[in-house]
């Protein structure tokens, strides 16, 4: 779907750029974005290895365990369907100190990979459970108390201006999120069938 609305755009804009005869100025502004995207990718590409080096270190040294179990108070009720012990509790916990870090990008692969644990506990692979959703709605939302990485890379010192807004607007999303997925869970249209 996404390549449609992409091949949309730029046929749309071709056909603009032909129609107002500036079609050299589409031209050169494709050029120059494409020069920008690699610069911005090239510019993040030392924070995102930095953190993720880090994370990887926290995940080898039993960090992330110790964390895991401070936050099992928090995983409990969140997750109440996943076992305590289950690996996809360390995978969830992982993504979140990602995303609390501000570092979404770095989150992806370690959201993936607890997203792959808790199929393996769903007895019906074609329907997302509790957990799941839960999981995804606060992935999604994500609290930040660092300012992402990739604003800072972008921003600079700019960036720590807002600072007490994204802790603010990261909180309230996450918390309607939480309250959001736990209510629909309890309702007749979004309950599974199993427990009914």
């Amino acid at each position: 779907m996404l390549n449609y609305i992409w091949f949309g755009m730029i046929a749309i804009s071709v056909v603009a750029g032909i129609l107002t005869g500036r079609i050299e100025a589409v031209t050169a502004e494709a050029i120059n974005m494409a020069k920008t995207a690699v610069e911005i990718s090239i510019g993040l590409i030392g924070i995102m290895a930095l953190w993720l080096g880090i994370m990887k270190i926290a995940e080898a040294s039993g960090l992330i365990r110790i964390i895991a179990r401070g936050l099992k108070p928090i995983t409990i009720r969140l997750f109440p369907d996943v076992p305590a012990d289950h690996p996809a509790i360390g995978s969830i916990v992982l993504n979140m100190s990602a995303n609390v870090l501000g570092l979404g990008n770095a989150a992806t692969p370690l959201g993936l990979k607890a997203m792959e644990e808790l199929q393996e506990l769903n007895p019906k692979k074609n329907t997302a459970t509790n957990a799941m959703v839960m999981f995804l709605a606060i992935n999604t939302s994500s609290v930040q108390l660092i300012v992402p990485a990739t604003v800072v890379a972008l921003m600079g010192v700019a960036a720590s201006q807002i600072f007490i807004t994204t802790i603010l607007a990261t909180t309230c999303s996450t918390v309607t999120a939480i309250i959001m997925v736990k209510v629909l869970q309890k309702t007749r249209r979004f309950r599974l069938e199993d427990e009914s």
